[in-house]
């Protein structure tokens, strides 16, 4: 009689995977008794199981006898395959249940400014010693790049000041506040004036000053800072995004920046800048975090918004 070829469609649409299971446990037992014990099954459901496998295959699978069972020469080579589908679905049920707990997972987190320096640095070593499991992908931007990004599922969460009102209401997204910023006028250590006590922004506007991008919202906070010295910007600034060029551009020059407190403070730590004794403050605005209000987080980003919410604990100490 012909033996025609089995398909992979048709196992999918014969075989349990129950039926697997329960082969597997026979063939590592060598018995139909202990595989009933350890499956929780009577032993005729274990031998009716073994029986449909064998119809299906057309063989059998086993040699029976008062000593037990033996796989047959087919029941060896199928026990390979079977054996390696199972560690995969222990595998699968493993990382699914990691997903599912947060345990595992990937986290794309968009960042501005005032998060990439202290915020987000301590809240990724908070989920790495938390969930190493996790991975993490950090996207540094504009507001203008980052929140269209995340209204289109590009990014998680997004991490930094929150939008003003206009903005914060033209996507579909929800906000929380970590705690409220300020700024503080920084130089690079060793600058003339890191010593002088109670600086008014007046005698300052002589100086070269490190500004934020003209769009980005930080930028009207700085004006408004000069406005209400009753004063217009400084004539000598640049006009700079990135803390990199800016840390390098203090250390190599005369230059001041405006720069908010928590970031500025963890460069004052490791001895790259100064803060400058001033007058008054800027009002920086509210940091925090935001995320798409029309879809659930996954576990992962769940977890990470817990350490964000921890690292925002004693952020100016």
């Amino acid at each position: 009689m012909e033996i025609l070829p089995i398909s992979a469609i048709t196992l999918s649409r014969k075989l349990k995977f129950n039926q697997l299971m329960i082969f597997e446990l026979v063939l590592e037992s060598g018995s139909f008794v202990r595989a009933a014990n350890t499956m929780g099954l009577t032993q005729p459901a274990i031998t009716k199981a073994i029986y449909d496998l064998e119809s299906f295959f057309g063989g059998p699978l086993f040699d029976r006898s008062n000593r037990g069972v033996t796989p047959t020469e087919f029941g060896i080579m199928l026990g390979r395959r079977v054996k390696s589908l199972i560690a995969e679905t222990r595998y699968m049920t493993e990382e699914v249940n990691a997903f599912r707990t947060g345990d595992a997972g990937h986290v794309i987190v968009g960042t501005l400014i005032s998060a990439s320096a202290k915020l987000l640095p301590r809240a990724i070593v908070k989920l790495r010693k938390a969930t190493p499991g996790v991975s993490i992908t950090v996207r540094e931007g504009t507001t203008a790049q980052m929140f269209p990004a995340l209204a289109t599922g590009d990014l998680d969460i997004v991490v930094g000041r929150l939008p003003e009102q206009e903005l914060a209401h033209a996507f579909a997204l929800k906000h929380e506040v970590l705690f409220d910023e300020s700024f503080c006028a920084v130089v690079g250590k060793g600058h003339a004036l890191s010593d002088r006590k109670g600086l008014n922004v007046a005698e300052l506007m002589c100086e070269e000053w490190i500004f934020p991008l003209q769009e980005s919202p930080s930028y009207n906070a700085v004006a408004k800072f000069f406005r209400d010295g009753g004063l217009g910007l400084p004539p000598h600034h640049v006009h700079s995004l990135s803390t990199l060029t800016n840390i390098g551009l203090l250390l190599e020059t005369d230059m001041i920046a405006l720069m908010p407190r928590a970031a500025a403070l963890q460069f004052l730590k490791a001895g790259l800048l100064a803060i400058l004794d001033m007058t008054s403050t800027a009002n920086f605005g509210q940091v925090g975090f935001s995320i798409r209000a029309d879809k659930d987080v996954n576990p992962a980003c769940k977890n990470f918004i817990k350490c964000l919410r921890e690292a925002a604990m004693g952020i100016f100490e």
